[in-house]
């Protein structure tokens, strides 16, 4: 039986980072199947709309912290009500270019992040993190 590639959303507003992640994750080959958002508003309208659609939802999310309207933080606030009707558990790494000690400590202390990356994020890490969370 052959495993199903896993579907990554990089919630971010950094179109760099969306460019270079989604080239890395390809290049590794470890998806081909990635969601965008340039903000937390919008990841969470699409998992809100799509919750009950298993294939559809992602596996794992690359949250950025700061973006303009929802940013990560408040993300995983509203994501915390949200992910009890979710059809399936996602992943959460919080990703940032910040190395505030209060950030990461922050996200290693909430319940919905599995890890705290500071960017940029190598080919290497990406294959790390997956596999470790797979």
């Amino acid at each position: 039986m052959e495993t199903k590639a896993p579907i990554i959303a990089l919630v971010d507003d950094d179109k760099v980072f969306q460019l270079t992640a989604s080239l890395t994750l390809k290049a590794a080959q470890l998806t081909d199947h990635i969601l965008q958002f340039d903000n937390g508003e919008d990841a969470l309208d699409f998992l809100r709309h799509h919750a009950r659609e298993s294939e559809t939802l992602p596996d794992y999310i690359f949250l950025d912290i700061n973006m303009p309207f929802v940013d990560g933080w408040m993300f995983l606030d509203d994501y915390a009500d949200l992910k009890t009707n979710l059809s399936k558990p996602i992943e959460i790494f919080m990703v940032s270019s910040s190395i505030d000690p209060r950030d990461m400590d922050r996200a290693r202390q909430h319940a919905d992040v599995r890890e705290y990356i500071i960017k940029p994020v190598t080919r290497e890490k990406f294959i790390e993190l997956l596999k470790a969370a797979a």
